[in-house]
């Protein structure tokens, strides 16, 4: 083990570079949102400012937006843009404004100095259904401060997405309760 720790040791120095990342969240299995919060949490423990804009999940109010509107009201800017789940619209033009909405919210945080991290959440499904130019988005994203974390959720991002982002997770389902009939759970869906 001592042995392990030393190149464990001088592999952590040999890394120098100090940036703000672009994180990617994605694929079919659950976990996407939930594993953004939780970053988020990190970066509120560690006093950073926050921003959140939902693109996709409407108006109901989740528990991870209760709780932080109950603990951390001051430290976190809160959108919620979405017009709902796309097959719930059935409006084309509704759903690509309702982006749009949201994009305009995510470019102001983006532009504020006080915020150190932004979730986008279900941002790649509105990428998916082209409500928003992929490349105007990645290019914004990587244009972003050098101290500005960025973490975008949702299903089937989109190639460029990837290329751009610096830490890609894809969420894997092995197995879901909602297959069994079971619906879904306050405190774990919502």
């Amino acid at each position: 083990m001592a042995n392990r720790k030393a190149i464990q040791d001088k592999e952590v120095a040999a890394k120098t570079i100090e940036k703000g990342l672009l994180i990617v969240h994605t694929g079919k299995g659950k976990g996407k949102s939930t594993a953004a919060f939780g970053l988020m949490l990190r970066a509120l423990g560690r006093g950073f400012r926050c921003g959140v804009v939902q693109f996709g999940k409407g108006a109901w109010q989740s528990g991870e937006r209760t709780a932080i509107e109950k603990h951390f009201a001051d430290q976190v800017q809160w959108h919620t843009l979405g017009e709902g789940f796309t097959w719930e619209t059935q409006d084309r033009a509704r759903d690509v404004a309702a982006a749009e909405r949201a994009w305009a919210a995510t470019e102001k945080l983006m532009a504020d100095p006080a915020i150190r991290f932004i979730v986008l959440d279900e941002i790649n499904i509105a990428l998916r259904y082209d409500h928003l130019d992929i490349a105007r988005v990645v290019a914004a994203l990587q244009a972003r401060r050098h101290d500005q974390h960025i973490v975008v959720t949702g299903r089937n991002a989109k190639q460029e997405m990837l290329d751009a982002a610096d830490l890609v997770t894809e969420m894997t389902p092995v197995k879901h309760h909602f297959a069994a009939g079971v619906k879904a759970q306050e405190g774990i869906e919502f």
